[in-house]
């Protein structure tokens, strides 16, 4: 990774060195601890098996390749585990330099995607001509590139009831994210911003708490980082990861995924009862009407996303998080 003209490791000490002044005093600015980036994961299909990466490109819209596709059934809407919890048993493949930052798929290009007592299926990166209308998720409604029969077939076998697997077609379609929280920013298919950062304290301190401890891909996160006290995350309204401008703008509520077990598709009622005890909004949030949620993450954007500055927009495991702003308590989130 380099910012023309400069070393970009040596770019982010000098900005951390400008900064530390200026910050409210934390472990990781006393030189205590160090929070870093531990981790980082993207799912291309929806739902499924996400992919653990050890650099990540960044685009507006998340990292690249994440949420790329999604399965509908026959209406068009599409399919999470919440109510298809056998999704968590596909696994996704994709070429080795597919998340390079300007790596262009050629004709023989293929995400491969596996599942217990299937077949391999190959699906071409190359975007089909196809579209399919009347696609949704969530808020959102529109067209998408459709991947064709013989991925329509391999779904339908494996949920058991009639799927396609489309594409979100960037071509023609946008998918604002709400305007009260970043208005101006855009995703795919993730469920509704294009970062998700959670923390390896906020992990350990819900495992402490439970009988049988669960790994982070139970909450399906982009970026995991170490480093911070638990629940810091929850007050970062800025942060920098490898010199790229971060907001957080609402906490994740969470919905039945977590209590999915993300190797055998499994449901259970951990942890999120657990989680209702100490996360939910009525106890972070005492004065504001409770809505019954429960909140672990914290929702981000990438502010950086339309600067054409010629630098690579890469972050990679082991790059340090600065939080620039926080706020004082979860109180003050916004959820």
């Amino acid at each position: 990774m380099f910012v023309v003209g400069r070393n970009a490791r040596e770019s982010q000490r000098e900005m951390e060195n400008v900064l530390s002044p200026l910050l409210s005093p934390s472990p990781s600015l006393a030189g205590e601890t160090v929070i870093r980036v531990s981790s980082m994961f993207v799912y291309p299909i929806k739902s499924c098996r996400g992919i653990s990466l050890s650099q990540a490109a960044l685009t507006p819209t998340g990292f690249r390749w994440d949420r790329n596709w999604l399965i509908v059934n026959s209406k068009g809407r599409g399919l999470t585990q919440r109510v298809e919890p056998k999704l968590a048993l596909i696994e996704v493949e994709m070429p080795k330099h597919a998340f390079s930052e300007n790596w262009e798929p050629e004709s023989s290009s293929n995400m491969v995607v596996r599942a217990p007592g299937m077949d391999a299926l190959k699906v071409s990166l190359t975007k089909p001509e196809k579209k399919a209308d009347g696609v949704s998720v969530w808020e959102w409604s529109g067209s998408a590139l459709d991947e064709g029969e013989e991925a329509s077939q391999w779904f339908t076998n494996f949920v058991g009831k009639p799927c396609r697997l489309v594409r979100f077609d960037s071509g023609s379609e946008t998918r604002p994210v709400d305007p009260n929280y970043a208005q101006g920013h855009y995703a795919r298919f993730s469920d509704m911003y294009p970062f998700l950062l959670i923390s390896q304290g906020s992990l350990d301190s819900l495992n402490k708490l439970l009988t049988e401890p669960v790994p982070i891909n139970r909450f399906r996160p982009n970026i995991f980082v170490d480093g911070c006290e638990p629940f810091d995350e929850d007050l970062w309204t800025e942060i920098l990861i490898n010199d790229f401008t971060f907001h957080g703008v609402k906490l994740c509520s969470r919905c039945k995924v977590p209590t999915i077990n993300q190797e055998t598709g499994i449901g259970g009622q951990e942890p999120i009862e657990t989680l209702r005890n100490f996360r939910s909004d009525n106890v972070l949030q005492p004065k504001k009407r409770p809505q019954g949620k429960i909140y672990f993450g914290q929702n981000m954007v990438w502010k950086d996303g339309f600067d054409d500055g010629m630098r690579k927009r890469m972050i990679e495991i082991g790059d340090s998080v600065v939080v620039l702003r926080k706020l004082s308590s979860p109180a003050e989130a916004a959820t």
